[in-house]
């Protein structure tokens, strides 16, 4: 993906945005992003916490360097998905479904590029509201989650579950606990949030 790719070279993506500006008017329409740029922009301006990964070896260091800078070993973890207790089982954490737990571990249902919102429903917190849950985040997610709004990730959610539709669909976006909110955010559940997010496309 184009972006991440980039992030490791920071100074060719600066001398290519110089060129890029110089040569476009400013009545000239501007170029749309790729999803994946969109996303992390987005994401990033809401005050989330981005770790792009490789492999899964990279996840788990990730996850272990969360931990440290936190110092969330030996605590509770809200967890109710059985495949994130197994794969970050090792870490001297208690996997339980207080949600006094000293973080909230999930995966989710969608990455929205155009808001860089993260897309939850009663799957990963069956009816509670998001003011219930932890204030601190460790989503895991894939790139092929990435969507370009809300309206594909609810698409992506009744053509996976065509039987039975999630209920308590919802959204999280605001992500900086000492931001003073604005008109839009008010109101809002503001989580401080980790995101992992492997590379699988």
């Amino acid at each position: 993906m184009s972006l991440f790719k980039r992030l490791l070279n920071p100074k060719k993506g600066k001398s290519e945005e110089k060129v890029k500006g110089s040569d476009q008017s400013r009545y000239f329409p501007e170029e749309k992003l790729p999803i994946d740029e969109r996303f992390t922009y987005n994401f990033n301006r809401n005050g989330g916490k981005f770790l792009y990964c490789e492999n899964v070896e990279e996840i788990l260091e990730a996850f272990d360097n969360i931990l440290l800078e936190n110092d969330w070993y030996e605590r509770d973890v809200f967890c109710l998905d059985e495949k994130l207790i197994n794969r970050f089982d090792g870490f001297n954490l208690s996997f339980t479904k207080d949600t006094n737990s000293t973080f909230f571990l999930s995966n989710c249902e969608s990455l929205v590029s155009n808001n860089g919102s993260i897309l939850l429903c009663s799957k990963q917190i069956k009816e509670k509201k998001l003011h219930e849950l932890p204030s601190n985040f460790v989503i895991f997610a894939t790139t092929s989650q990435l969507v370009e709004n809300i309206s594909e990730g609810l698409r992506k959610i009744k053509s996976v579950n065509k039987r039975h539709i999630p209920s308590n669909i919802t959204t999280i976006q605001d992500f900086e606990t000492n931001k003073e909110k604005d008109f839009m955010s008010y109101g809002s559940s503001t989580k401080n949030l980790y995101l992992l997010l492997l590379e699988d496309l």
